[in-house]
C-alpha cells in the first residue's frame, strides 16, 4: 500500500477512534452529574473535531490522488440533497436521509459513504434546526452506517438489479434498528439511577448489556421497527432507478488511463511494441479499443 493510501486510511481511523472515544467514556468515566444537559459542554468540541477530520479526511483522498474535484462537488451536492430529504418524514417516523446516504455508500463505496454520513446528518441539522448536543453523535453513527454499507455494496454489485435492492432493502431495514440502538449510548450513561432501565457504575458488561437492553426496549424498539419498516420500503420502491442512476455517475468518475498511439497495442499487420510516454489519465472517460485501464 502507498503512503497516499495508509494516509487515508489513518484519518478514517483516527475519527472512527474519537467517535467510539466519545460514546464509551461514561462508561469508564462515571459522571460528576445525572443531568443529560452534561455532554452539552463537550458536544461542541466534539462536533469540530469530528468536523474537522472530516475535512482533513477528504484533502487526504485529494492529496492521494484518490479523490478529484468531481467527486468533491459530488459529495456536496448529496450532501445537501440528502440533508432536504431528512424534512421528509416518512410514515412511521422514518427520514428520507438515510434512504439516499445508504443508496449512495452502496454505489460509491465505504470512504465516500462515510464522509457522505457525517457531511449529510451536519447539514441536515442545520436546515432543520436539529443543532445541539446530540449532532456529533448522530453524525458519528450515520458515518459507520454508511461505511459499512459502502463495503455491502461491494458484494451485492454483481447481483442483479432487483436481487441486490432487495438484498440492500432488508440491510436498510436492520440499519434501522443499528441506528437507534447505538444513538441511544450518548444519552443514557448519564441518567444514572438504581432502577432495571438505567445505567450504574459497577454492572459489569453483562449487567450493562441487560439494563441497556431493557431500555431500549421499553423507549426505542417500536419507534425504531416503524423507521426500519418504512427504510425497507422506500429502498424497496425506489431503490432500482436511484441506484441504477448512481452507478452511472460513480463509473463516470473511475480513472481510465488513456495511451498515445504509439504505446497502443500493435496491430496484427504492425508486429512493432508499443513505445513512447502514457498520454493522460483522465476522469469520466469511456475506456474503448484503444484505452487501458
Amino acid at each position: 500500500m502507498t503512503l497516499g493510501g495508509l494516509r487515508v486510511r489513518a484519518a478514517y481511523l483516527v475519527a472512527s477512534a474519537v467517535g467510539l472515544g466519545a460514546f464509551l467514556y461514561p462508561f469508564w468515566l462515571p459522571p460528576e452529574t445525572g443531568d443529560v444537559v452534561a455532554r452539552g459542554g463537550d458536544a461542541p468540541l466534539l462536533a469540530g473535531l469530528v468536523g474537522a477530520l472530516a475535512v482533513g479526511a477528504v484533502l487526504v483522498e485529494i492529496r492521494a490522488g484518490t479523490m478529484a474535484g468531481a467527486d468533491v462537488a459530488l459529495l456536496g451536492m448529496l450532501s445537501a440533497m440528502a440533508g432536504l430529504l431528512r424534512l421528509i418524514d416518512l410514515p412511521g417516523g422514518g427520514s428520507g436521509i438515510f434512504f439516499l446516504v445508504l443508496l449512495a455508500a452502496a454505489a460509491f463505496g465505504p470512504r465516500f459513504g462515510f464522509l457522505l454520513g457525517l457531511f449529510s446528518m451536519a447539514l441536515s441539522a442545520v436546515i432543520t434546526g436539529g443543532v445541539g448536543p446530540w449532532l456529533p453523535f448522530q453524525m458519528l453513527v450515520l458515518a459507520w452506517m454508511a461505511l459499512a454499507t459502502g463495503g455491502l455494496g461491494r458484494l451485492t454489485r454483481r447481483l442483479p438489479a432487483r436481487l441486490e435492492v432487495a438484498v440492500l432493502a432488508v440491510w436498510s431495514w436492520g440499519v434501522g434498528f443499528a441506528y437507534g440502538a447505538i444513538i441511544n449510548l450518548w444519552s443514557w450513561p448519564l441518567t444514572p439511577g438504581d432502577g432495571d432501565l438505567q445505567w450504574r457504575p459497577g454492572l459489569g458488561l453483562t449487567g450493562t448489556l441487560d439494563h441497556y437492553w431493557s431500555f431500549y426496549v421499553a423507549t426505542s424498539l417500536a419507534w425504531d421497527a416503524a423507521g426500519a419498516t418504512a427504510n425497507l420500503v422506500a429502498v424497496g420502491l425506489l431503490g432500482v432507478p436511484v441506484l441504477r442512476t448512481l452507478r452511472r455517475f460513480s463509473h463516470r468518475l473511475d480513472p481510465v488511463v488513456e495511451l498515445e498511439p504509439s504505446r497502443r497495442p500493435a496491430s496484427p499487420a504492425s508486429p512493432a511494441g508499443p513505445t513512447g510516454p502514457l498520454l493522460s489519465v483522465e476522469r469520466g472517460a469511456t475506456p474503448g479499443p484503444t484505452a487501458a485501464t
